[in-house]
């Protein structure tokens, strides 16, 4: 498996000196986070980006890093507000891959417990699944990105009815 961090809320940080939240060109709350666990990760730092910022070249960075790799299975860290879009183009390209995305409404830094918690569940998932598909993993859920949207009025990801 290969941890790709995208950037996105889940890895922002304040900074003190200009008073807003940044991503930084680090993979401190993912490092901060997996530390709890016995096992080893691959972790590659792929895109540092707000979401809202993620271009398609970004994206097909991303597909080129994926179809590059020998790993089947791939966790991308990726910001709430595009994520659908990324799953979606990743959906065009992979058929043959297990690609879950996963985010934070609040940085890790401001509340641990979000992104340990989505981080820890698409974990889970990647050692359960047999499936290959694009899947979305927030708020307790885990779905083929399709069945899953942002609900922006309430603030959380919900099953498409």
């Amino acid at each position: 498996m290969l941890i790709l961090n995208c950037g996105g809320t889940f890895n922002k940080r304040y900074n003190s000196l200009n008073g807003e939240l940044e991503v930084p060109f680090d993979n401190y709350a993912i490092d901060s986070i997996l530390k709890s666990t016995n096992n080893l990760y691959t972790i590659a730092g792929a895109v540092y980006k707000d979401s809202l910022d993620m271009t398609i070249d970004d994206r097909s960075l991303l597909a080129d890093i994926i179809r590059e790799s020998t790993e089947n299975i791939f966790v991308l860290i990726h910001g709430t507000d595009t994520i659908s879009l990324s799953a979606e183009f990743f959906a065009e390209i992979f058929e043959d891959k297990i690609i879950i995305l996963t985010a934070a409404m609040v940085p890790y830094e401001i509340d641990k417990v979000e992104a340990s918690l989505n981080l820890g569940i698409a974990l889970g998932f990647s050692k359960a699944v047999s499936k290959n598909g694009i899947y979305i993993c927030m708020n307790g859920l885990v779905e083929k990105y399709d069945l899953i949207e942002k609900n922006r009025a309430l603030g959380r990801f919900e099953l498409v009815k």
